[in-house]
């Protein structure tokens, strides 16, 4: 006979950490019971509630089948194997043993610490919904299934990470996704062993066919509205646990120019703020790259009046236009990363100390000019009109300081063209990156550089390949 304290040490063995704790207690009629959970990952009252009061009256002959009726939790599973026992401790649930019983019951009782849902801080609308995705995918899950209601919504629960052992969940609405494309997600997930998946920028570049890409090949956000209106569009998603960012594939360039608050307010609003969007990005990329190169190679393509200017503050300096421009962007990028990582009361003192004293100071002493500061400046502020894209633009801005003040504007053009070639050649899950430009398809451009109203926008992309082609049908009766 299985004995309670054989199975109790059966787990002991393997979970020998202090924070697995044992709870053996008896009913009236002298039946024994022990529950073995994780603390703080567990929650204790729920397990004093649901396991401990209703097995109190539990009679003398209580077996596995008749203790699994008298609990109230609604989650509840048989269990067999000693290792199924560990690995659902460890995964938050309480697992329960009866005297005399081998196997046992596992209790859905997890209860992770967490924040509440609460409004993103990386996509603040001031249109719109305000709740944003936390970093349990329970609630996650529970947001999306507020908002798209059909029978059609699929979720497919994965496990990933040897050590770990998170939670991942495919979304996509049936009928409306393509077959093949949530197996092949799947597919691309499962087939990469890795010991912990932290956040679900693992993921990403797990489903990223080209991994050395400058390209991302998954979409993001953090806003379950955003989330859901691409699912109805055709895309799947991708829901990790622990991560506030849910990922959706397939990805196109032009969603990153697109905002939250484009289908919150009027279609003349969102075209233009999207053009403001674009023309920023333009700016952001070449502005520091032709101020070098027009110094340094094509002079004439300054205006006169503000050429002079130039000269005047640029007369008496000890470093050329190019390291200039390079020093600068650098000392940027060093303030930038500082005063991110810093705590926020001496990151604010910094970024002061970084525009006051070291701007004012460095344009005094002669290191660097005035242009070159607002120049830059202006430039970073273009990029954060687009913060999805921040990394990849300053990648790019980069490239083009290279290029500029080796080759000019020649080399721009080149440099231009090479990435118009790469992007054109770059797919995710076969819609190609910068899609509905290249391949050009009419009915998508109503919604990627300008946004038509509602009832044009009535079909779904067809760059998606949707099933269902119509979204939107106006009753006339």
């Amino acid at each position: 006979m299985v004995t309670l304290e054989k199975n109790i040490k059966s787990v002991k063995n393997i979970l020998t950490s202090q924070d697995i704790l044992v709870f053996e207690f008896s009913a009236e009629s002298g039946k024994k019971f022990a529950v073995i959970y994780a603390d703080g990952v567990a929650d204790k009252a729920l397990i004093g509630e649901l396991v401990i009061k209703p097995l109190k009256y539990s009679p003398a002959d209580c077996n596995l089948t008749a203790a699994k009726q008298l609990l109230a939790s609604p989650e509840v599973k048989d269990g067999k194997k000693i290792q199924d026992a560990v690995k659902e401790v460890s995964d938050g649930n309480a697992v329960l043993f009866v005297d005399g019983e081998k196997d046992f019951i596992i209790i859905g009782i997890k209860n992770p610490p967490g924040r509440s849902v609460a409004e993103p801080p990386t996509q603040v609308a001031v249109h719109g919904p305000r709740e944003g995705f936390t970093e349990d995918i329970k609630v996650n899950l529970g947001l999306i299934r507020k908002r798209i209601k059909t029978e059609k919504l699929q979720i497919k629960m994965l496990k990933t990470g040897e050590k770990s052992e998170t939670a991942v969940s495919i979304v996509y609405i049936k009928g409306v996704c393509p077959d093949d494309l949530p197996k092949k997600i799947e597919r691309e997930i499962m087939q990469n062993k890795i010991d912990i998946i932290p956040d679900s920028s693992y993921i990403a570049q797990f489903l990223a066919q080209r991994p050395r890409s400058l390209f991302k090949q998954c979409g993001t956000s953090e806003k379950p509205d955003v989330f859901c209106a691409k699912l109805c569009e055709g895309r799947v998603g991708i829901v990790v646990d622990g991560s506030p960012i849910a990922l959706t594939a397939p990805y196109m360039l032009v969603e990153d120019f697109q905002s939250v608050e484009d289908y919150y307010t009027i279609s003349y609003r969102a075209t233009t703020l999207r053009m403001l969007r674009i023309f920023s990005i333009i700016i952001g990329l070449m502005l520091p790259a032709l101020y070098i190169s027009a110094q340094l190679f094509k002079i004439q393509i300054i205006p006169f009046q503000l050429l002079l200017k130039i000269s005047s503050s640029v007369a008496g300096l000890a470093l050329s236009p190019s390291t200039e421009m390079f020093l600068t962007l650098f000392v940027l990028e060093v303030l930038n990363e500082a005063s991110i990582r810093m705590p926020k009361y001496v990151g604010l003192a910094l970024s002061v100390v970084g525009a006051l004293v070291l701007g004012d100071t460095a344009v005094k002493a002669g290191v660097i000019s005035t242009p070159a500061i607002i120049i830059i400046a202006f430039s970073a502020i273009c990029l954060y009109t687009v913060p999805n894209a921040v990394e990849m633009t300053t990648t790019l801005r980069w490239m083009y300081l290279i290029i500029a003040g080796s080759m000019g504007p020649f080399g721009m053009v080149v440099l231009t063209a090479f990435l118009l070639c790469y992007m054109v050649g770059e797919q995710s899950y076969g819609v190609p990156l910068i899609a509905p430009f290249a391949p050009l398809v009419k009915s998508d451009l109503y919604d990627s550089l300008v946004k038509a109203n509602l009832y044009t926008l009535n079909r779904r992309p067809r760059v998606l390949k949707a099933k269902e082609k119509v979204r939107l049908e106006r009753n006339e009766d």
